[in-house]
């Protein structure tokens, strides 16, 4: 798709929200405000070529790219790691917390992957089981329950797909994230801060910001498994990522992301205190709008928001 055709979809997308009726005197300002942001951050953009967006699917995979708790470490003080869901098992392939953040309580859930063999099998390569998630849940009740802004970092190809995942629920329990998190009346800002893969990533995306790092991928299904259903052939995955674009600026063009965080020259792996500024100066920028406004609207405009998604009028 060419840049004009992107910026057509865009203003013709911006019509329509404007043209919108909500219910429950829910509205999209800020949602228009930021989409014609979009807009022009798109007019002064180069369009990306199959290639660069490979690359932003090796840098989002990149073995040495900062992790959650690589962030926690830089970003947060006070940090308490919280464990289990109160019912099975603690996830490791989950982070959950409380700490400060420039100054204020924040509840901070998130993927962690492993650098070694042994870390990533204890941290089953960042892929949860839905204790994981429920532990997430519990943490963003706590961060309701005490008026704690709740801080999201994704970074996992999915949830796992195994055979004990799908016996204790994991269907039902990214459902149910879903709807908490749709529901909560705290501020949301989440950020994809490497693989974004699928509805286990999605579980902790439902905010009222969702950032993208800059080389980061936000997609339904990886390249490989969308090259081995189009064309029977994983070795196709350059071929997929390029038809369906799972970076940063396609994400923006789309309206399924908020804002772009930028990253240290050649990826976030070259520099973990400049990446970590970079996305705690993002976060802090984001809270800022929205801290102050009344749960009630934070909730109606989330919901707003993630209905207008997709939208076709």
């Amino acid at each position: 798709m060419s840049a004009d055709d992107q910026l057509l979809r865009l203003r013709e997308r911006l019509s329509k929200l404007r043209s919108l009726s909500l219910l429950g005197g829910a509205t999209l300002s800020n949602d228009l405000k930021r989409l014609q942001k979009q807009i022009e951050q798109l007019e002064a953009a180069p369009t990306l070529t199959g290639e660069e967006i490979w690359q932003s699917v090796e840098l989002a995979r990149h073995e040495a790219r900062p992790y959650t708790l690589d962030y926690v470490e830089r970003m947060i003080e006070d940090w308490i790691e919280l464990h289990g869901d109160r019912s099975r098992a603690d996830d490791p392939a989950f982070i959950t917390g409380v700490g400060r953040f420039n100054g204020r309580t924040v509840a901070l859930v998130g993927h962690q992957k492993g650098r070694d063999i042994k870390e990533r099998k204890y941290r089953n390569f960042g892929m949860a089981h839905p204790e994981g998630y429920r532990k997430a849940m519990r943490t963003m009740q706590l961060a309701e329950r005490h008026r704690f802004p709740v801080l999201a970092l994704i970074d996992t190809p999915g949830a796992w797909p195994g055979v004990a995942a799908e016996q204790h629920g994991q269907g039902g329990t990214l459902a149910r994230s879903h709807a908490l998190m749709a529901r909560l009346t705290v501020p949301i800002v989440s950020c994809i801060i490497g693989e974004g893969g699928s509805g286990g990533a999605s579980a902790i995306a439902l905010a009222d910001r969702v950032l993208m790092q800059e080389h980061a991928i936000y997609t339904v299904i990886s390249p490989e498994g969308c090259a081995a259903i189009l064309w029977r052939d994983a070795g196709q995955a350059q071929k997929a990522a390029a038809a369906f674009k799972p970076d940063a600026a396609h994400c923006l063009e789309l309206g399924v992301i908020d804002a772009i965080v930028p990253e240290p020259l050649g990826g976030a792996q070259n520099d973990y205190d400049e990446a970590a500024q970079l996305l705690a100066d993002s976060i802090e920028h984001e809270l800022a709008e929205i801290e102050d406004e009344p749960g009630s609207a934070l909730r109606r405009q989330r919901r707003a928001k993630f209905r207008a998604m997709g939208l076709y009028a």
